[in-house]
């Protein structure tokens, strides 16, 4: 049991900097090139409204990196029937999360960015394009405002699928160690009693 508690702190503390990072990701996106003037004219693409690595990545993984943390912490005489059934629901929240950052990111990626382009007007140039503008950066030159904003949104959202993905396995992990220990350590304590009648 003090393992497979020491792996659910362990996992804990991997999640807290990936959430953090998520989190200052979606900031950056809200911000070209750290600028606030797109922001408030509305010129960001739909998608980063849904706040996938602010709210799924980032706020949502708090959840169960908080939990995962402060396992086995309480010794309360409930604690060590129920803290695996309460890390397993701490990791279905963090696959939900990690599940809704990956989806929302990897729309955003295939539209592609809002931005002022060779027609003279704001659009999304590559929303038609299915993602193949990613590999033809030759493309990329149809935006001319924000600056580099194309680099600017693949990079940040190409880290937001990379760092949902890890989030997604971590909490994948501890799913299976609670289950693991949810399982067995009831057999275990039969088995201890019978040798002990």
């Amino acid at each position: 049991m003090c393992c497979s508690v020491g792996f659910a702190r362990s996992l804990g503390l991997a999640l807290l900097p990936l959430a953090i990072c998520c989190i200052m990701a979606n900031l950056l996106l809200l911000f070209p090139m750290g600028e606030i003037a797109y922001i408030q004219q509305g010129r960001l693409t739909k998608y980063i409204w849904y706040f996938g690595g602010l709210g799924g990545g980032g706020i949502l993984m708090l959840v169960p990196a908080v939990v995962f943390i402060t396992l086995g912490k309480c010794n309360c005489c409930w604690n060590e029937s129920l803290m695996m059934c309460g890390s397993v629901l701490a990791a279905v929240v963090g696959l939900l999360g990690s599940g809704y950052c990956f989806v929302m990111s990897g729309f955003d990626l295939l539209e592609g960015p809002m931005c002022y382009t060779n027609s003279l007007s704001w659009s999304y140039p590559f929303s038609d394009k299915t993602g193949s503008y990613l590999l033809q950066p030759e493309m990329w030159s149809q935006c001319h405002q924000p600056v580099h904003i194309v680099e600017w949104d693949v990079t940040l959202l190409c880290v937001l699928l990379g760092l949902a993905v890890l989030e997604f396995v971590i909490c994948l992990l501890q799913l299976g160690n609670g289950l693991v220990n949810a399982v067995c350590r009831p057999c275990c304590y039969k088995q201890e009693y019978s040798l002990n009648a």
